[in-house]
């Protein structure tokens, strides 16, 4: 069929046509607006789940949301850097968020008062006053500029959250990625949200994130669990999985048989990105409507060829020898959350010598911990896939200690 007119989106991120099965996240979203409209508190928002479950689509939904009900939106991914770079990002994010609050010349009290703080923030960034020189308005002496990340970012969001009242707007944060912040990135945002939640501002944060971020809060701050609703999200029904094939299909004129369709939700299992990416390969080597089962399964290679290349590849050829064969073994044991002493048995090693590299590959976000002593793979259908690329279990040699003249991730 015409690739032009192919409707299915399988990009990181990317919107697909449809977004179903995704009402309960949608309509939380909603409410968490109203209510601070009205001046009442509401708890923020964290979607977890595995990848390619749509976390990052729902943030767009939700920053379409906001922006069709007047509020500014300050959009982050998380990643793994200094926090010079991190406070930077927020600076520029936060002065973007204050000029779209209100153009200057319509300043009022607070948000002037907002615009000096976030100047004072600038100073313990980049002592030589660039970045808040960029602001061109004199720096709040003694707030913001503390150099200690929870006390500076607390006083400006709460000054955004101040500004944003006085405009009649809000201002919702969304930080992708979230697990990726560091302990104390992540304490200095739970500790501001906290503070903005106390003073009934209308500022709030949505975060998205592995699995992991709901434990990861929790030690950051142990409010967290009351601060925020953590919403898991999986994969879809029949019936929503149905709708995300069919309903593209319907707006180019085209359609499933129903054994073609039940076949390419079974091969994904109902994951939304695996959804996408079938729907396009049928596209790709679909002859005309209807779409049959010959059809599908022709797809199904060139479906598989292509996550093995590119989704699930670019997480192995990050692994070195060890960590690669640590995943294999997981593999073998199943999808499901597998046991360190059980991994440790199957690659002949003992679980404390192979502690490090399970840390690593958990740091990686390979894997998460869904429970104490076990692990899991954060990408659906990782272990066909280690199964597909190393049909062989092979656990490198231990190495001695003394032997190693370079420095390597392979602990023993």
């Amino acid at each position: 069929m015409d690739p032009i007119r192919n409707p299915y989106t399988p990009n990181a991120g990317a919107r697909p046509p449809a977004i179903v099965g995704r009402d309960d996240q949608l309509d939380s979203f909603n409410l968490l607006l109203a209510r601070l409209e009205k001046g009442r508190t509401e708890q923020s928002m964290i979607i977890t789940g595995l990848r390619g479950v749509g976390k990052t689509v729902l943030l767009g939904a939700f920053r379409e949301k906001a922006l069709e009900s007047g509020w500014v939106t300050v959009e982050l991914e998380a990643s793994k850097h200094d926090d010079t770079r991190f406070s930077e990002e927020l600076f520029y994010k936060f002065k973007a968020a204050l000029f779209e609050l209100s153009p200057r010349k319509r300043w009022g009290t607070r948000i002037k008062r907002a615009a000096s703080i976030l100047s004072s923030f600038g100073f313990t960034v980049d002592p030589s006053g660039n970045l808040s020189m960029s602001m061109n308005i004199d720096a709040l002496e003694g707030r913001g500029d503390t150099q200690i990340l929870a006390l500076d970012l607390t006083e400006v969001l709460v000054a955004l959250g101040e500004a944003a009242q006085e405009a009649d707007r809000g201002l919702v944060l969304l930080v992708d990625e979230i697990q990726f912040l560091s302990s104390h990135q992540l304490e200095a945002l739970i500790s501001a949200i906290h503070k903005t939640v106390q003073r009934s501002l209308p500022i709030t944060m949505v975060g998205a994130g592995l699995p992991q971020i709901a434990e990861l809060a929790g030690d950051a701050k142990s409010y967290a669990e009351r601060l925020f609703k953590f919403l898991d999200i999986g994969t879809l029904s029949e019936r929503d999985s149905k709708l995300a094939l069919e309903q593209p299909a319907n707006e180019e004129d085209a359609e499933f048989t129903a054994t073609a369709l039940q076949t390419a939700i079974s091969t994904t299992e109902g994951y939304p990105y695996f959804l996408q990416e079938i729907g396009s390969s049928i596209w790709k080597v679909a002859d005309g409507s209807p779409i049959t089962p010959d059809d599908v399964k022709t797809a199904i290679e060139q479906y598989q060829e292509k996550l093995d290349s590119s989704f699930f590849r670019v997480r192995l050829d990050r692994a070195t020898p060890l960590q690669a064969a640590y995943l294999r073994a997981m593999a073998g044991l199943g999808p499901g959350p597998q046991s360190a002493a059980d991994v440790a048995a199957v690659m002949d090693r003992s679980s404390q010598s192979l502690g490090p590299i399970r840390a690593q590959l958990i740091e990686m976000g390979l894997l998460f911990t869904p429970k104490f002593g076990f692990a899991q793979f954060t990408v659906p259908h990782f272990d066909q896939f280690m199964l597909r690329a190393h049909p062989q279990l092979n656990v490198p040699e231990p190495r001695s200690r003394k032997a190693k003249t370079t420095p390597s991730n392979e602990t023993e």
